[in-house]
C-alpha cells in the first residue's frame, strides 16, 4: 500500500510547509496540490516544511479534484462534519483510527485528501470518495489546523504499519519463582525479620503494577541469581 496525501485548494503556503514536515516526520513522501493558492517554491512554504523539502520538490501540482480521483486506487476524503443519522449517507465517517487499521490491507494507492482550511471538503468531491474519515474532536471545537488534521491522520497510519512485536507477559509461575527469590535474598543478606514480610509484598505489588515481559523477568532473575550468590559468598568468608 502507498499513500498519498491529497490538500485540496490549499490557501496558506506554512500549512502546506508543515504538512510537508508531518509527512517526513512519519514516513510518507508522495503529496498531491490540487489548485493551491501559491507556488510550491513559496518561501514560507519551504521554510515550515524545515528538512522535508524534498517532499516539496517531489509534490504533484494538478487542477481538479477529477485528476486526484484517476491518481489513486482508494480515495479517503476527511471531513470535522459527521453524519449521526443513518439515513444520512454522505458525511458518514469512520475515526482515523479504524481507517488506518483498514487501509493498511488494501494494495495499490490510497489517497486521503483534505479540505480548504476553511471550508474543507465540497460535497461533490466528497461524493466521488470511496470512504469519510473523521479525527475524534471535542463538539465545542471539532475543527482542527490542516497541518494537525494530517499529523493526525498520519500517525494512526504510521502506527498501524508500525507495530511493537508482540509483548508476552511473564507467566504466574514465572512471577512466583521471582517472588521467592527475592525472599531468599532477604534472607541471605539478614533482612531484618520483622520487616521481611512487608518488603515481600512490597515488591509482589512492584512487579504486579510492571507487568514484565517475559525478557525482563529473566533478566531481573539473572540479576537476583547474582546477587544471592554473591552474598553467600561473602557469608561464607
Amino acid at each position: 500500500m502507498e499513500l498519498s496525501v491529497i490538500l485540496v485548494e490549499p490557501k496558506y503556503a506554512g500549512n502546506t510547509g508543515s504538512v510537508a514536515r508531518v509527512m517526513k516526520n512519519f514516513g510518507f513522501h508522495t503529496i498531491i496540490l490540487v489548485n493551491p493558492a501559491f507556488s510550491i517554491d513559496d518561501d514560507e512554504c519551504r521554510k515550515f516544511a524545515m528538512h522535508a523539502q524534498d517532499v516539496l520538490d517531489d509534490a504533484e501540482v494538478v487542477s481538479c479534484f477529477d485528476e486526484v480521483v484517476e491518481m489513486v486506487d482508494y480515495l479517503a476524503g476527511t471531513t470535522s462534519i459527521e453524519s449521526r443519522d443513518d439515513r444520512h449517507h454522505l458525511r458518514k465517517a469512520m475515526t482515523a483510527r479504524t481507517f488506518a487499521e483498514e487501509a493498511g490491507k488494501l494494495e495499490g494507492t490510497v489517497g486521503v485528501a483534505f479540505g480548504r482550511e476553511d471550508y474543507g471538503l465540497f460535497n461533490e468531491e466528497i461524493k466521488k470518495c470511496d470512504v469519510l474519515v473523521k479525527i475524534p474532536t471535542s463538539d465545542a471545537y471539532p475543527s482542527m489546523n490542516l497541518s494537525h488534521a494530517v499529523c493526525a491522520v498520519l500517525y494512526e497510519m504510521f502506527a498501524s504499519l508500525h507495530e511493537p512485536d508482540e509483548f508476552i507477559l511473564a507467566s504466574g509461575n514465572e512471577r512466583q519463582k521471582l517472588y521467592e527469590f527475592f525472599d531468599e535474598l532477604l534472607d541471605v543478606t539478614r533482612y531484618p525479620s520483622f520487616k521481611k514480610e512487608k518488603a515481600s509484598i512490597l515488591f509482589r505489588r512492584i512487579i504486579g503494577r510492571a507487568m514484565l515481559s517475559k525478557w525482563e523477568y529473566h533478566t531481573f532473575m539473572g540479576v537476583l541469581k547474582r546477587a544471592i550468590q554473591a552474598s553467600r559468598y561473602r557469608k561464607e568468608e
